[in-house]
């Protein structure tokens, strides 16, 4: 018979599996890795400062999820403002939300009492910890997420592929660039409770870059990169409890092997294919 626990875990993973199919094709079409870490790091920042409130201020609906949430948003919509306010270059508001961030994570986390722990989840993930209101705050991310990519679609389709177009047919282009922003750090937020701060950027761009090698096309490209990342997370899990290696790296390493053999069948394929097309 299976663990609750390790229920509980496949449960997480399925639902950041979704979450993260999705968000992770718009991420990779619009070239938004980089963008993605640094609203990863940025969120050890709100989850010292809720678990400092939390363990040493005594506030108790101090979570360090809403924590999470707060700073990713912050940090996302941050990155958006001072792009399109100041037009700095991209790369230098990334690196100092990045290093901003994780610097205020750790002051928190070290003025917190018995952190130590914590901090190891937050950095490496804690997926088979995962409790059962873990799982609905989870599951209620993941809802407003998919529900959002389902309302606005087309908007984030013509946002990601041809701006000139989306102004043309009047699209407020800040305002889903932004919303996309939003999505994007709820994203991470759910993801950081499976794999950790350091991994999460592997299950949102490698899935969904693996799915990338066999369409163009993008509800395709999201349908594919879910069963990718589904696939990853449930074989890391099973290997991780098999094996007792850290869940988090290990799904994060399955996520790279199927990319990588999704690279070596294709090129097969092609090289296959390529006499019979010259005909």
């Amino acid at each position: 018979m299976i663990p609750f626990f390790l229920l509980l875990s496949f449960g997480a993973s399925l639902l950041a599996s979704l979450s993260g199919g999705v968000i992770g094709s718009f991420v990779v079409i619009k070239r938004l890795a980089n963008l993605c870490g640094s609203i990863t790091h940025a969120v050890m920042g709100g989850m010292g400062l809720f678990l400092w409130l939390q363990k040493k201020q005594g506030i108790a609906w101090c979570h360090p999820i809403l924590g999470a949430i707060a700073a990713s948003l912050i940090a996302a919509w941050l990155i958006g403002w001072l792009h399109f306010r100041f037009r700095q270059r991209i790369d230098a508001i990334l690196a100092t939300i990045w290093s901003t961030g994780m610097s205020i994570g750790i002051i928190f986390l070290a003025l917190t009492p018995g952190s130590g722990s914590d901090l190891t989840g937050f950095l490496l993930g804690n997926i088979l910890w995962i409790s059962s209101e873990d799982l609905l705050w989870l599951a209620l991310l993941s809802f407003i997420i998919l529900t959002l990519v389902a309302c606005f679609y087309r908007p984030f389709l013509a946002v990601c592929f041809d701006e000139e177009q989306a102004l043309l047919q009047k699209i407020p282009l800040k305002k889903i660039y932004f919303l996309l922003l939003a999505l994007i750090a709820l994203t991470n937020v759910l993801l950081i409770q499976i794999i950790g701060t350091i991994l999460t950027i592997a299950l949102l761009t490698l899935p969904a870059t693996t799915a990338n090698l066999f369409t163009n096309r993008l509800t395709t490209l999201m349908a594919l990169s879910v069963l990718f990342s589904i696939a990853a997370s449930i074989i890391g899990l099973a290997a991780s409890y098999v094996f007792d290696w850290p869940p988090g790296a290990t799904i994060s390493l399955c996520a790279a092997a199927l990319y990588l053999v999704s690279l070596i069948l294709k090129k097969k394929i092609l090289n296959f294919s390529r006499p019979y097309l010259a005909r």
